[in-house]
C-alpha cells in the first residue's frame, strides 16, 4: 500500500513540477523589481554559485546583476558593465535605456522577456541586467569558461592531413566548420534537450545540398526525445537511429572537421552536441565507415589499395579463428599433410578442444585490450603488449593452448586495428563469437549460416531512408566511383544519391589533368 501511496506521490509531485515549469515559461518577467528577485532567488535557492549584485545606475535607478560564478567573464563585467553604469550622469534626469545603450561596452546584448530566458541565458554563462520598471531584462554575452585546446583527435590519426579535431565547445566546434565552409549557405538549427541539462543540440546542413525532408525528419526525432539529460552524443546516436537493436552503427561518428565538412558537401546533415567532441553524420552506410578522409589526400591508386587492404582485414578479423575451427574440427582434409602434421603435434598436450581454446585466447585478448584503454596512456600500451606476450607465452608452455591458435588470435587482433572507425570495429568483434560456436557445431556450413544471418540483416537497415549497403544492394553504378575503389578525383563529378532531390554535380565534368596547350604551341 505504501508503494503505491510512493508512486502516487511522485506523479504528483512531477505533475506539479511540470505546471510550474509551464507557469514559469509563460509568465513574463514584471515590471517590479523585488517581484522578479523574489521568483529568481526561490529558483536558484541553495546555489551558492549564483551572485545576486545591486547597484545604482547614475544614482537613479535601482538594478540587478545576476551571473554564475566561473561561467561568466567577471573581468569583463566589473570594466564593461558595473563601472560605467554607476557613474553620475551628465543630466538630472535621463532614461535608464539610453544610459545602458550609451555606456555598455558588449559587444552581445539579448533583450529577454520570461524567466524560462532568463534560466538560459545563465546557464550558459551569460549575466543578467534587471531594472526597476522594466518588464525587459537584458543578457550580457560575457560568458566564460574553462575548455581544452584544439588539438589533433587521438581516435582517427592520420598520416597526411588536417591535424586539428572537434572539443567539447560546441560554438568552437561550429567555428571549425565555419572556417572551412565560408558560405552563407552553411545552416545550424538549434534545439534544446534535457529536461535538467538543456544540451545544445546544433543540425548543421548545406542549404540546396540537404534534402528538405531529410532536416525535416532528423529535427522531428530529436524533438521527440524526452529525458532528463543529454550527456555525450551517444545519446541522440541511440535515440534517433531506425534500429535499435542492431548492433551496426547507424550514424557516422568522427571528430575531424575536415570529415564532417566532406560529408556535408555530398548533402549530408552534421550533427553537433554540447559537451563532447564526437559529433554525428546522418544518413550513414556501411561503405561510409570504412572510408577516411585521408583516401582523398593520397594518390587514388593508394587510397584504393589501402581500402582493399580493409576489406581484407576486416574478413580476417571476423573469420580466421572460425575458420581454424571449423578446418581443425571438421575439414582436416584441406590442411596440407605437413601443416596437418606439425599443428597435430603442437595439439598433442592441449587438453581442450579447438573451440574452447580459441575462446580462451579471444576472451583474454578482449580482456587484455580493454584493460590497455582504461589504464593510463604512460602504461596501457605496454601492458597491452607485454601482457598479451608473456600470458600467450604461458598458457603455451602450461599446454593450455597450442603455437597456431596463439598466432591465429594475434593475426585476428591485428586485423581489427585495422578498421578505421572504432564503432564498427565492435559489432564484428562482438560477431566472432556466435560465429566461432556456429563453427564448432557445424563447421564450415555454421560459419555460412553465419555470414548470411549477417548480410540479410544489413540488406534490412535503413539509416534514415537510405539502404545501409547502398550503393551495392540496391546497385547505383554511378555512386560505386567511391566505394571498394577510389576513383581519381576528376572523375567524381557527382554527389551520392542519399534521399529525395539533391543538387546532383559537385563539381565541373572537365577536370582531368592535361598539359598546358599554350606552352605546347610555343
Amino acid at each position: 500500500m505504501s508503494q503505491v501511496f510512493n508512486r502516487r506521490k511522485i506523479k504528483f509531485n512531477q505533475k506539479n513540477k511540470q505546471q510550474q515549469d509551464d507557469k514559469l515559461n509563460s509568465n513574463p518577467l514584471y515590471p517590479n523589481l523585488d517581484q522578479n528577485l523574489e521568483v529568481l532567488h526561490s529558483l536558484y535557492k541553495d546555489c551558492s554559485d549564483v551572485v545576486f549584485r545591486s547597484f545604482v545606475i547614475a544614482d537613479q535607478t535601482k538594478a540587478q546583476l545576476i551571473y554564475i560564478k566561473g561561467m561568466s567573464n567577471i573581468e569583463e563585467v566589473d570594466s564593461n558593465v558595473l563601472t560605467p553604469l554607476m557613474q553620475k550622469a551628465d543630466q538630472n534626469s535621463i532614461n535608464p535605456k539610453v544610459l545602458i545603450e550609451q555606456r555598455l561596452s558588449v559587444a552581445e546584448v539579448t533583450r529577454i522577456e520570461s524567466f524560462d530566458a532568463c534560466i538560459d541565458q545563465l546557464s550558459i554563462g551569460n549575466p543578467i541586467l534587471l531594472l526597476e520598471g522594466d518588464q525587459q531584462g537584458f543578457a550580457l554575452g560575457l560568458s566564460k569558461w574553462e575548455k581544452r585546446a584544439v588539438e589533433e583527435p587521438t581516435g582517427e590519426l592520420v598520416v597526411r592531413g588536417p591535424r586539428e579535431g572537434f572539443i567539447e565547445s560546441a560554438e568552437v566546434n561550429t567555428s571549425l566548420l565555419r572556417r572551412k565552409i565560408k558560405s552563407p549557405q552553411l545552416k545550424m538549427k538549434t534545439l534544446k534537450v534535457g529536461r535538467y541539462t538543456q544540451t545544445t543540440i546544433m543540425i548543421t546542413y548545406i542549404e540546396d545540398l540537404s534534402d528538405e525532408t531529410l532536416i525535416e525528419e532528423i529535427s522531428q526525432r530529436i524533438k521527440r526525445i524526452d529525458i532528463d539529460g543529454i550527456l555525450e552524443s551517444g545519446y541522440i546516436e541511440e535515440l534517433i537511429q531506425d534500429n535499435s537493436y542492431s548492433p551496426f552503427p547507424q550514424v557516422l561518428v568522427t571528430e575531424r572537421p575536415d570529415t564532417a565538412v566532406s560529408n556535408l558537401l555530398e548533402g549530408r546533415v552534421v550533427i553537433i552536441v554540447d559537451g563532447t567532441p564526437f559529433v554525428l553524420v546522418a544518413p550513414t552506410t556501411f561503405y561510409s565507415l570504412f572510408q577516411s578522409g585521408e583516401d582523398y589526400y593520397h594518390h587514388f591508386m593508394i587510397a584504393t589499395a589501402t581500402r582493399w587492404l580493409r576489406f581484407l582485414f576486416l574478413f580476417i578479423s571476423l573469420l580466421l579463428p572460425s575458420l581454424y575451427i571449423a578446418i581443425i574440427t571438421y575439414h582436416q582434409e584441406m590442411v596440407p599433410t605437413t601443416l596437418l602434421l606439425t599443428m597435430a603435434d603442437s595439439r598433442e598436450a592441449v587438453p581442450f578442444p579447438a573451440l574452447v581454446e580459441a575462446l580462451i585466447m579471444e576472451i583474454t585478448f578482449e580482456g587484455l585490450r580493454e584493460a590497455g584503454l582504461r589504464l593510463p596512456k604512460q602504461v596501457g600500451a605496454a601492458v597491452s603488449i607485454v601482457g598479451a606476450l608473456v600470458i600467450g607465452q604461458a598458457a603455451v608452455d602450461a599446454g593450455l593452448v597450442s603455437d597456431h591458435m596463439v598466432m591465429v588470435v594475434a593475426l585476428t587482433g591485428i586485423a581489427s586495428f585495422t578498421i578505421p572507425r572504432y564503432n564498427i570495429a565492435i559489432p564484428f568483434r562482438m560477431l566472432r563469437f556466435p560465429i566461432m560456436l556456429l563453427a564448432g557445431t557445424f563447421g564450415l556450413v555454421g560459419i555460412m549460416m553465419g555470414l548470411l544471418a549477417i548480410l540479410t540483416h544489413m540488406s534490412t537497415l535503413r539509416s534514415f531512408g537510405v539502404p545501409y549497403l547502398s550503393p551495392m544492394a540496391p546497385m547505383k553504378g554511378r555512386d560505386m566511383k567511391d566505394t571498394l575503389m577510389r576513383a581519381p578525383l576528376w572523375k567524381l563529378n557527382t554527389r551520392p544519391h542519399l534521399t529525395g532531390e539533391y543538387n546532383k554535380y559537385r563539381q565541373d565534368s572537365d577536370q582531368k589533368p592535361s598539359p598546358d596547350k599554350g606552352s605546347e604551341g610555343e
